[in-house]
């Protein structure tokens, strides 16, 4: 017996879809999608999550001093002329950042090889693209939720047949 669904596709194509799902899902909150699918989809978001859970604590916070540029009213870089060359000026600045531990940091970098990248854009006067971390948002939005809670962090609600081949359609969401 097989391990997990073979969705009809080949392995390569498979992982991607599977991929694609998973960070349309923790993106979004929810998905439509076919029962089958759904069902391999929440193995791989529950282990995510769980990770995240597990992992959400695991940071120290440090004091680093780092060099800035100095930048005038308008944003842009302040030059001086040292020697007869423009050098920007830099200004040192206290900084507290979190430093990941070594299982975090792991944990981290496993998620990032099931997520892809996820750019949101804005419509509006100016089109504005803007990165979104999903890492950082399954360890700060989404762990948080789940943390007294022991599994189970998805739910699949049946929808009903789809109309062209009458497949099982379902709504898989964050509970």
């Amino acid at each position: 017996m097989a391990k997990y669904r073979k969705l009809g596709r080949t392995a390569s194509q498979r992982k991607a879809l599977i991929r694609n799902q998973v960070t349309a899902l923790l993106n979004n909150g929810k998905i439509v999608t076919t029962e089958a699918k759904a069902k391999e989809i929440r193995k791989v978001a529950e282990g995510l999550i769980a990770m995240a859970v597990k992992e959400k604590d695991n940071f120290e916070e440090v004091t680093v001093t780092a060099k800035v540029a100095r930048k005038d009213k308008d944003g842009k870089r302040v030059k001086e002329v040292v020697d007869g060359k423009k050098v920007t000026v830099y200004d040192e600045v206290e900084k507290t950042i979190k430093k990941d531990l070594p299982s975090r940091l792991h944990a981290r970098r496993e998620m990032l090889k099931v997520l892809y990248p996820v750019v949101e854009v804005e419509t509006g006067k100016k089109r504005s693209a803007k990165k979104v971390d999903l890492v950082e948002k399954l360890f700060t939005e989404i762990a948080p939720k789940y943390e007294n809670r022991n599994g189970g962090y998805t739910r699949i609600v049946k929808i009903g047949l789809r109309k062209g081949d009458a497949a099982m359609e379902v709504l898989l969401e964050l509970v």
